[in-house]
């Protein structure tokens, strides 16, 4: 299928600026704090409490008197952190896994294909929730509950893969050689799967987002006083029928635009080795 020239590109590279804008938002973060150029995000104490957006807070101040803008930006690198982890994980877990199940076929290949499929088909939010309330809130359990929801993704991809490239010639060829299995796993398998990587993981980021700010708002996620999107979206819930709009509208379009810029950069990634 063809697309209209350059497309992918230009959503690759709109998407890469926006997820590197995070990025350094997330790295200069501790800096600007440091050195006091921006407010402390968990600290309200001396501000007043659910002010508008003004000169001395941007942003407005929540519930408790915290700039909302410094909250925002803190939630990007709370952000990024989960996600990563998460989907770093589980593509460190599923890769091996589909291979190895692809590769080996057999009892093995069957056992694991009925135990990723059963996780697959269970609703993401539906099945990071469960895991999350059974894990306990905090940064390490929420990543946890977020990779084990993406571990089936890259495992069926791969193994869909594998079972495709132990076919070919090639292959017969090794083995008829002597090779062993793990050679073959990492010198000929890993090499071909490995580029539908970048494209699944970048979709499985933009996804995590979503579902991380799904348990933020459920109260699932991080503890109240880290800033996070989805809890702090959830916060502002109850003053938002009052008027006080800022408190949500901020962290709501942060996570907006992250997850958009995400799929941009999935979605570019698809169509230019697609079209390649």
């Amino acid at each position: 299928m063809h697309h209209p020239p350059n497309l992918s590109a230009r959503l690759a590279r709109w998407g890469l600026v926006i997820v590197a804008a995070y990025v350094v938002v997330a790295l200069m973060l501790p800096l600007l704090l440091h050195l006091g150029l921006l407010p402390d995000p968990a600290a309200g104490v001396d501000n007043p409490v659910n002010a508008p957006p003004s000169l001395n807070h941007w942003c407005g101040t929540d519930r408790l008197g915290r700039d909302v803008c410094t909250r925002t930006l803190a939630g990007s690198g709370v952000a990024l952190q989960v996600v990563a982890l998460a989907v770093v994980i589980a593509l460190v877990i599923g890769v091996p896994l589909g291979m190895v199940s692809g590769y080996l076929g057999g009892g093995v290949d069957r056992l694991l294909v009925l135990l990723m499929d059963t996780l697959y088909t269970l609703p993401v939010l539906l099945l990071s929730v469960v895991l999350a309330f059974l894990l306990g809130r905090g940064l390490p359990n929420a990543a946890a509950a977020l990779c084990v929801v993406y571990i089936p993704q890259y495992f069926r991809v791969v193994r869909n893969q594998s079972v495709q490239i132990k076919a070919e010639l090639y292959i017969e060829a090794a083995r008829s050689l002597g090779a062993g299995p793990l050679w073959i796993l990492r010198r000929y398998l890993l090499r071909n799967v490995i580029t539908s990587v970048p494209v699944l993981l970048t979709l499985n980021a933009a996804d995590a987002v979503l579902v991380l700010g799904g348990l933020g708002f459920l109260g699932l996620g991080l503890p109240e006083s880290v800033p996070e999107w989805g809890g702090d979206l959830q916060q502002a819930l109850t003053a938002l029928p009052t008027g006080i709009w800022w408190t949500a509208v901020f962290p709501g379009l942060a996570l907006f635009v992250l997850v958009l810029g995400l799929a941009f950069l999935g979605e570019g990634l698809e169509r230019w080795l697609s079209d390649g």
